[in-house]
């Protein structure tokens, strides 16, 4: 029992460094020497805990994403608040979004731990599926098993509704050359989400409503 507190805790702060190293250099540009430096341990401590960078870059990428998904919490009923919900996560916490983005550039194909990410998704999408479906008359039941067309649906909204949230801090660039002044401007966060919303309110609208 002496020893679990220290070994939790080495580990917790070389997780630590590797978040920063690894969101601002990517796994290519990630130095091992900086991250045990920042956590104040050697560069041994490091293999013997995770084995090499690369499954190092896995664990961190894993953490993230558990964290993003506490924080964000499942598809809720009102579908155009959950699209503001994941602008203002990662508004607040860009460096998840970081760290997606060079996982996204590193991987060509299968990710780590790619089935229980799936998973996670798919129940994401499957509790979407049921939200869409309170919305219109003429869904039944068979409609939201996997691969149905209301499933897929579901998940097709779901990838709209994260990609009309998250482009604005994914891209900072393109929201400042396209919105100019008002991007910086105070408030303009806020307007800015209040419009992701509607947006996104008019998407997962019925259609009878979207066209009135």
């Amino acid at each position: 029992m002496p020893r679990t507190e220290p070994l939790v805790g080495t580990r917790a702060l070389l997780l630590a460094a590797a978040r920063d190293e690894f969101a601002a250099h990517g796994m290519g540009g990630a130095r091992v020497g900086r991250i045990a430096e920042q956590a104040g341990v050697s560069k041994e401590r490091i293999y013997g805990y995770f084995g090499s960078k690369e499954k190092l870059f896995a664990a961190v990428i894993s953490e993230a994403l558990t964290e993003h998904a506490t924080l964000l919490g499942p598809p809720s009923a009102d579908l155009a608040e959950y699209a503001g919900r994941i602008y203002d996560l990662h508004r607040r916490n860009p460096q998840l979004l970081r760290l997606m983005m060079w996982e996204a550039l590193y991987y060509d194909g299968g990710l780590p731990n790619e089935q229980p990410r799936t998973a996670r998704y798919r129940g994401m999408v499957a509790t979407l599926s049921e939200a869409l479906g309170s919305q219109t008359e003429t869904e039944t039941e068979t409609d939201t098993e996997p691969g149905s067309e209301s499933d897929t649906e579901a998940a097709s909204t779901l990838l709209a509704l994260i990609g009309l949230a998250i482009l604005p801090t994914a891209f900072p660039q393109i929201t400042r050359l396209i919105l100019g002044a008002t991007a910086d401007a105070p408030g303009g966060d806020d307007e800015l989400r209040a419009h992701i919303v509607r947006l996104a309110r008019r998407m997962v609208a019925p259609s009878s409503d979207a066209l009135t």
